[in-house]
């Protein structure tokens, strides 16, 4: 079972937005696997949400879904109480949340540029803000922001999503100051070239992805992204915090 005590995260509490599919989804099920109780957020994809939270008591942890817009104050204090509510404590927090539709800056409008800020950056001051109080009770707090390659390497049609997604980078070192001194980690893991079905195509995959390879010769997986931010969630990462981790095979040398 998920509660056993030889299991690095057992008795942790773990909220993961963004967590209906893909890499979200694989960060709740590996942060299950390794004994933690697991938070699922969406917004509106209650169904797959649900699914998340299946295959992670599959893995043997604990979990439960709550749907809310963490780009609203109300939305991310909800989801923060929710959890408090059914397990009484928050160990991790991981912002994955996002949102991620492509337009030229010529064509890019303000509603455009909000919603997608607005769930990437705003969300994960929101989250973290409201998560901080319980986090800084924690014997082993710790905060994960998910970025984006295109923040690092540039890319067309999405100064929205890398604004956005470099802004994380700010905040995790800002939140690595602000929470050391209760020993609460913030690190932020960039993943590249991941192999995800997203609608931006008719391929399913970002327009940038196209003008970028691996080093390695193949796309990395939801798992591999997971496992990188479950590492920095548990014990044998205490002295991490405050850095950016790039999860790409190699498509881009931070």
């Amino acid at each position: 079972m998920s509660n056993s005590k030889d299991l690095p995260l057992a008795g942790e509490v773990a909220v993961v937005t963004g967590a209906a599919r893909n890499i979200g989804r694989a960060i709740a099920v590996a942060l299950g696997q390794q004994g933690a109780s697991v938070v699922v957020n969406v917004h509106t994809s209650a169904d797959m949400a649900e699914e998340t939270a299946a295959l992670v008591r599959a893995a043997g942890g604990q979990a439960i879904v709550h749907l809310a817009d963490v780009s609203q104050p109300e939305g991310a204090r909800g989801l923060i109480d929710a959890a408090v509510a059914k397990y009484g404590r928050i160990d991790i927090l991981v912002n994955n949340a996002a949102v991620r539709r492509e337009s030229r800056i010529d064509e890019l409008s303000w509603e455009q540029w909000r919603e997608v800020t607005g769930v990437i950056l705003d969300g994960a001051f929101l989250c973290a803000q409201a998560a901080t109080p319980w986090l800084r009770k924690s014997p082993a707090g710790a905060i994960v922001n998910i970025g984006g390659l295109s923040a690092h390497a540039g890319s067309s049609g999405r100064a929205h999503v890398i604004a956005a997604k470099m802004g994380l980078v700010g905040l995790t070192r800002a939140l690595a100051y602000d929470l050391a001194d209760n020993g609460v980690t913030a690190n932020c893991v960039v993943p590249g070239l991941i192999d995800t079905v997203r609608g931006h195509s008719a391929t399913g995959q970002p327009s940038h992805h196209g003008s970028h390879s691996t080093l390695l010769g193949r796309r990395g997986t939801s798992e591999e992204v997971a496992d990188l931010v479950t590492y920095l969630c548990g014990p044998q990462a205490r002295y991490l915090t405050g850095q950016t981790l790039h999860a790409n095979g190699g498509a881009y040398l931070g």
